[in-house]
């Protein structure tokens, strides 16, 4: 027997906001132009619909390796985004994710439903699609409030390996919220 539950419920979404640093040291993100409506020819995050018995995290990662060809290591939950509206195809709620990566680490290439990958200045992005301008804002705080604490940040996106270039990220990281 097939349950059917009364009322609608709303699509759920993931999105990440992967970040590194730029050769200046300022915080980097990348994005990804949208290929298809809505918002197609905007930026916005790496992300999309949750497939079915799909667990979030998993979603995160398959929807950044599709639109982007990277794969993500560590992965932190940012939090949920669902004001109605906030995507015109119908209800939806989003729960973004923090990743970082180190600089010339990955190389993007746009696939999927992105015909372009880029980075940019954390604090100086294009506009973007959907509500991810909450979301980036969201992030570049969430990056500074881990970054101010040295053992927190590495120990959050590397576990117990200290990267080359760890120190420069999380300079950068903190940086951005000032």
């Amino acid at each position: 027997m097939t349950f059917a539950y009364d009322y609608p419920r709303p699509a759920v979404t993931v999105d990440t906001v992967l970040a590194t640093c730029g050769e200046r040291g300022e915080l980097r993100v990348l994005l990804i132009r949208r290929g298809h409506e809505p918002f197609a020819g905007r930026w916005a995050l790496p992300g999309g619909f949750v497939d079915e018995h799909e667990d979030l995290e998993v979603a995160a990662r398959r929807e950044m390796r599709e639109e982007t060809n990277i794969e993500l290591d560590r992965l932190v939950q940012l939090g949920a985004y669902g004001t109605p509206h906030r995507d015109p195809r119908g209800h939806t709620v989003g729960i973004a994710y923090l990743a970082v990566c180190g600089p010339g680490a990955v190389t993007a290439r746009a696939g999927d439903d992105a015909v372009e990958c880029r980075w940019f200045a954390a604090r100086r992005p294009p506009a973007l699609a959907f509500d991810h301008a909450d979301i980036l804002r969201d992030a570049r705080r969430e990056y500074a409030r881990l970054a101010a604490n040295r053992q927190l940040f590495q120990s959050t996106f590397f576990g117990r390996r200290r990267p080359p270039f760890l120190e420069r990220l999380r300079r950068a990281a903190r940086a951005v919220a000032q």
